[in-house]
């Protein structure tokens, strides 16, 4: 393992390894205008959630690493207090890229990047249509986080209205994870598509308590079968059957082989059955 002082690095390389190490993180593709009402968007993945009641985003904005200068975005929204904030799917996935290009601030990335600008009802940035849930913010608060080159500015944003396009809802009129078909970012120029194969359903209630680790059988939790997350599918049960405390737990990997089979079927039940039983 290496360790990194934040203050014996460069700001450069230390991004590259936070950005390759905290992700996937989801895109805010924000849009603002100027005084003027020229229209800028951009992509942000300093951005998410923080509160739902009031409804709160926050992204961030970095100062420029090579020449410490800061974004229209920035600008923009000192002077108006207003955002859109839409969220990226796949199908336009490189149109957002297009649009991180840094053209001057009199050139609209609508334009550049081929989208189309509708207008918002609470505020006067436009909305991106081509998104499939978009974001009217008022900006409650920005907050600088230095003044050097890399330092953010988190804009903490109010949402006043969310549109969602119909098409990415099911039957329940909930989102289908696979028709809104988002995008995160990772390290370099590396993104992630949030959709098929690459979502999993983990469903673990906070108000169950299981039995955790530290009830497990030694010869169960230092498998050299089982892993870390099948051992938490045996540790999250409420409660072990009578029979538990009468068995003696077998280290035989035949025996954790076939309990990780069940496991990964989901039959919590049935591989401690298979644990219990080998005596």
């Amino acid at each position: 393992m290496i360790t990194i002082n934040p203050k014996e690095i460069a700001t450069k390389d230390l991004h590259e390894f936070m950005l390759s190490s905290i992700a996937p993180r989801p895109i805010a593709f924000a849009s603002t205008v100027n005084k003027e009402g020229q229209a800028n968007l951009a992509p942000y993945s300093f951005f998410n959630c923080f509160s739902s009641n009031p409804p709160i985003l926050v992204f961030s904005s970095n100062r420029r690493v090579r020449d410490n200068s800061t974004k229209d975005t920035l600008s923009n929204i000192e002077a108006t207090r207003e955002v859109v904030i839409n969220v990226v799917s796949y199908n336009f996935v490189r149109q957002m890229a297009l649009a991180s290009i840094e053209y001057p601030s009199n050139i609209s990335e609508f334009e550049k990047a081929g989208f189309t600008p509708i207008a918002s009802e609470t505020v006067k940035p436009f909305r991106v249509a081509e998104s499939p849930a978009q974001y009217e913010c008022k900006v409650k608060d920005i907050i600088p986080l230095g003044t050097e080159g890399g330092a953010g500015n988190l804009f903490i944003c109010e949402v006043q209205l969310l549109h969602i396009h119909k098409a990415v809802l099911n039957q329940q009129g909930k989102i289908d994870v696979n028709k809104i078909d988002l995008c995160g970012r990772m390290g370099a120029n590396n993104y992630v598509r949030a959709s098929g194969n690459a979502v999993f359903e983990l469903n673990q209630p906070v108000n169950k308590l299981g039995i955790g680790f530290d009830r497990l059988p030694a010869t169960i939790r230092f498998s050299k079968i089982l892993t870390g997350n099948d051992l938490a599918q045996l540790a999250a049960v409420e409660q072990l059957p009578d029979t538990f405390f009468n068995a003696t737990f077998s280290s035989e990997e035949n025996i954790h082989v076939e309990a990780k089979k069940l496991i990964a079927q989901n039959d919590i039940e049935g591989a401690w059955k298979v644990l219990i039983n080998a005596q």
